[in-house]
C-alpha cells in the first residue's frame, strides 16, 4: 500500500455494488455534479481545497445501483499534496469500476492532462464535459464525436447547475460498468517507449507488482522518479534490475512536455473558437483583479460583511436576550434558592448570553457563503497571493486563512491541499490567528459595551484585520527563523462569476453555524455550570452568590489577577480567559454567569470592567492568546508536538505584547 489513508469502510471491504469515482480539477463543478447524482446536501465551494477527503453516496439508474465516491479536486496524479495522494491511491489501488473525469469545457487543454494520466493508470474513464453552456457563450465549439475518437472513451456534455446531460452521463456510466472503456494510449516517441518497454520487462518478473499495479503506469512513474512508487519498487526482490533499466536521468519534465504536445494536437483538432466580445466575467475581473484596486476592494467587501453582521443581527440578538431575561425572571421565583440561582444566573444568564450571538455568527456565514458562491473568493486568493508570496506565504495559504474566519479547525485541515510541507506547516501555525466565529461573541459583547454605532462594527472588523496582519508578520518570522527558502508556486483556476444561490448560502450558513448552537447546549452548558458553581460556593460565605468576592472563583481570579492587572482588567476577566482556553465562547458564558440575569451587555456596562481602551486591548488578547483545546488537538495531529508547542509559546507571548502596545499607544494618545 502507498499509504493507509482510506476510511474504515474501504479497508478490506468486499464490493457489493459497482464503485464510481468522481474526479477532476478544482472549480469544474465536480461536487455540484455529485450532488445531482446523490441528492446529498453538500456545500459546493468555488476554490480548491474544499473537498479534502472522499465523500460517498449512492445512485440508481435503470435498475443498476452503484456507489459514488467524490475524490478531491486535483490537477494531476503526482502526490505532492495529501489530496493528490488520496485520489491516486484510490484510482490505482482500489480500482473503481468507473472513473468519471469532470472537465471544464472552457479550459480543455489544462483539464485533459489529468485525463491522460487516468488513462495511463488504466482507469475505466467516462468524461463529463461540464460547463458546456458557458463554453458555448464564449464561442468555444467542441467536436464531441472527434474527441471521443481521439481519446477512445465516452464524452458527455453536461451543465451541472441545471442538470443538463445528467441522464446521458448516467447511461454512459452504466454502459462502462458493463463494458470497460480502454481508452487510447498515446506514444511518447521511440526512445522513451523503448525505455518503458525495458522497465516493463523487468517489472513483469515480480508477480505481486503485476497483480497490484498497471505495469505501464508503474514503468512511467519509475522514469519520473515518483517518490512513492520508488518506495514500492525498492521492496521488490527485482528492485536493482528495475531501477537499472530505468537509467539515471529523471524524465518527469520531458514526459510532461510530451503529454502537453499530445493534448495540444487533440485540442487543435476538436475545438474552434469564435471571436467573442468581453464577457461579464472578463469585465469584473478587469476591476477585481486589478493590481492596485484588487486589495482595497477585497478589504471593502470584508468591511461591508462585518458591518452587515453587526447591524443586521442586532435586533435578533436583542430578542433572544429579552427571551432569556424573561426565563431568568421566572426561574428566580423558584422557592429553592440554589436551584433558582443555578437556572437564573447559571443556565439562562450563561448559556443565554452565548446564544444571543447566534444571529451575528449566522449572518457572517451567510454573507461569506454568498461571496464564495459568486466566484469572488477565488479571485481574492489570487489578489492576495501577490502580497503573500512577498512575505513568505503560499498563495493557497489564503484559502485556509479565510476558512479560519469560520473555524480554525477546517482552516487547518484545508492546508492539506498545499503541496510543500514547509508551506503547509507555516499555514497551520498561523491559522489560530484568524478570528474564528467563536471569538465573534466576545468582540460583539465588548465592542457593543464600550463603543457605539458604527464604531463598534469598525472595532470588530479591526480584529479580523489585526489577525491577518499578525499572521503575515508571523509567517515572515517563521520563514526566516525555521523555514528557509521561498514558497512554492501558486496555481489557481478561476471559476466563472455566477449569481449566488440564496438556498446554497442558507445551507452553508446552517451547516457551519449549527455547531455553535450544539456547542452552547452541550459543552458551553457544562462550562457555565462549573463557573456558576465556583462563583456561588461556598454557599453561606457568598450568601447564595450575592457576595462573589468570597467565592472559589474569586480565589482563583485573585491568584491570576497580578498577571492581568497592568492591563486594567478585573479578576473576572482573567478567570474568563482561563475558561476561554476550553472554548472561546466560554468567555461570554463566564461573564454571563458572573453578572447574572438581566441582560449581559447592560450588566457589563454597569459593572464598569472595561473602558474603550482596556476593552479594545482585551479583544486583541482574546484574538491572539491561545488556540482552543479542539484546535490544539487538530494541530498535534497535523504538525506534531514540536510546532504545536512553538505555536502555543508565540501566541501567548504575542498576546501580551500586542495588548501592552495597544494600551501604551492609547495612553500616549490620551485615552484611559
Amino acid at each position: 500500500m502507498i499509504g493507509n489513508i482510506y476510511p474504515d469502510y474501504m479497508q478490506g471491504r468486499t464490493k457489493k455494488k459497482p464503485v464510481v469515482a468522481f474526479i477532476g480539477n478544482p472549480n469544474v463543478g465536480k461536487t455540484e455534479l455529485f450532488n445531482r447524482f446523490t441528492g446529498l446536501k453538500q456545500h459546493v465551494g468555488n476554490w480548491p481545497g474544499v473537498t479534502v477527503e472522499k465523500k460517498v453516496g449512492e445512485c440508481k439508474y435503470h435498475g443498476v445501483e452503484f456507489e459514488l465516491v467524490d475524490l478531491p479536486g486535483i490537477y494531476s496524479l503526482t502526490p505532492y499534496a495529501i489530496d493528490e495522494l488520496i485520489a491516486r491511491n484510490f484510482i490505482v489501488e482500489e480500482k473503481p469500476d468507473v472513473v468519471v473525469d469532470i472537465i471544464n469545457a472552457t479550459n480543455l487543454e489544462r483539464n485533459l492532462y489529468l485525463t491522460l494520466l487516468l488513462m495511463e493508470a488504466e482507469a475505466n474513464v467516462v468524461i463529463a464535459l461540464n460547463m458546456w453552456d458557458i463554453a458555448s457563450k464564449k464561442g468555444i465549439k467542441i467536436d464531441i464525436k472527434k474527441l471521443q475518437e481521439l481519446l477512445g472513451i465516452p464524452v458527455v456534455p453536461t451543465v451541472a447547475v441545471t442538470g443538463e446531460g445528467i441522464e446521458k452521463l448516467k447511461e454512459e456510466i452504466v454502459k462502462a460498468i458493463k463494458k470497460r472503456n480502454r481508452g487510447i494510449i498515446y506514444s511518447y516517441g521511440k526512445d522513451i517507449e523503448r525505455r518503458i518497454d525495458k522497465i516493463k520487462k523487468e517489472i513483469a518478473k515480480d508477480e505481486e507488482l503485476v497483480r497490484k499495479y498497471p505495469i505501464r503506469w508503474l514503468a512511467i512513474k519509475i522514469l519520473e522518479r515518483d517518490e512513492k512508487v520508488m518506495e514500492i519498487v525498492s521492496k521488490s526482490k527485482y528492485a536493482d534490475e528495475i531501477i537499472k533499466a530505468a537509467g539515471n536521468d529523471e524524465m518527469d519534465t520531458l514526459l510532461a512536455e510530451k503529454r502537453y504536445e499530445i493534448i495540444s494536437r487533440i485540442v487543435k483538432e476538436v475545438t474552434k473558437n469564435d471571436e467573442q466580445p468581453w464577457s461579464f466575467t472578463d469585465m469584473l475581473d478587469h476591476v477585481f483583479l486589478h493590481p492596485v484596486l484588487g486589495i482595497p476592494i477585497f478589504l471593502a467587501m470584508l468591511y461591508a460583511i462585518f458591518q452587515f453582521t453587526f447591524a443586521f443581527s442586532a435586533p435578533f440578538s436583542d430578542m433572544i436576550n429579552l427571551f432569556f431575561e424573561w426565563l431568568g425572571d421566572i426561574a428566580s421565583s423558584i422557592p429553592n434558592p440554589m436551584i433558582a440561582s443555578m437556572l437564573s444566573d447559571g443556565v439562562f444568564a450563561g448559556v443565554g448570553s452565548v446564544l444571543t450571538f447566534v444571529p451575528p455568527i449566522f449572518s457572517m456565514f451567510f454573507a461569506l457563503a454568498l461571496l464564495e458562491d459568486s466566484g469572488y473568493l477565488a479571485r481574492a486568493a489570487f489578489v492576495m497571493d501577490r502580497v503573500m508570496s512577498k512575505v513568505g506565504l503560499h498563495g493557497k495559504s489564503f484559502l485556509p486563512m479565510i476558512m479560519g474566519f469560520g473555524c480554525n479547525i477546517p482552516g487547518i485541515l484545508a492546508s492539506r491541499s498545499i503541496e510543500n510541507k514547509e508551506d503547509r506547516i507555516i499555514t497551520v501555525m498561523i491559522n489560530p490567528l484568524m478570528s474564528c466565529s467563536a471569538r465573534l461573541p466576545v468582540y460583539v459583547l465588548i465592542a457593543g459595551t464600550v463603543f457605539s454605532g458604527a464604531v463598534a462594527g469598525a472595532a470588530v472588523f479591526s480584529m479580523y484585520l489585526l489577525g491577518v496582519a499578525l499572521a503575515v508578520f508571523m509567517a515572515v518570522l517563521l520563514r526566516k527563523l525555521l523555514f528557509k527558502g521561498k514558497p512554492s508556486l501558486f496555481i489557481l483556476e478561476m471559476p466563472n462569476y455566477v449569481m449566488p444561490s440564496i438556498r446554497k448560502a442558507a445551507i452553508h450558513m446552517w451547516e457551519n453555524g449549527k455547531w455553535f448552537i450544539v456547542k452552547a447546549g452541550t459543552f458551553i452548558f457544562v462550562v457555565v455550570l462549573i463557573v456558576w458553581a465556583i462563583s456561588v460556593f461556598p454557599w453561606d460565605a457568598t450568601d447564595g452568590g450575592r457576595i462573589i468576592e468570597n467565592s472559589y472563583a474569586a480565589m482563583f481570579g485573585r491568584a491570576v489577577e497580578p498577571v492581568f492587572k497592568p492591563f486594567g482588567w478585573p479578576w473576572q476577566a482573567g478567570t474568563a480567559l482561563f475558561f476561554g482556553f476550553l472554548a472561546k465562547e466560554a468567555i461570554v458564558g463566564t461573564f454571563g454567569a458572573f453578572l447574572g440575569s438581566g441582560g449581559i451587555r447592560y450588566a457589563l456596562q454597569n459593572a464598569g470592567w472595561f473602558t474603550p481602551l482596556t476593552g479594545f486591548a482585551y479583544m486583541a488578547f482574546v484574538l491572539i492568546y491561545f488556540p482552543c483545546a479542539a484546535t490544539l488537538a487538530v494541530m498535534l495531529r497535523e504538525i506534531k508536538l514540536k510546532y504545536t508547542m512553538i505555536t502555543v509559546a508565540y501566541t501567548i507571548t504575542l498576546a501580551f505584547t500586542v495588548a501592552a502596545i495597544i494600551e501604551f499607544v492609547g495612553h500616549l494618545l490620551g485615552y484611559t
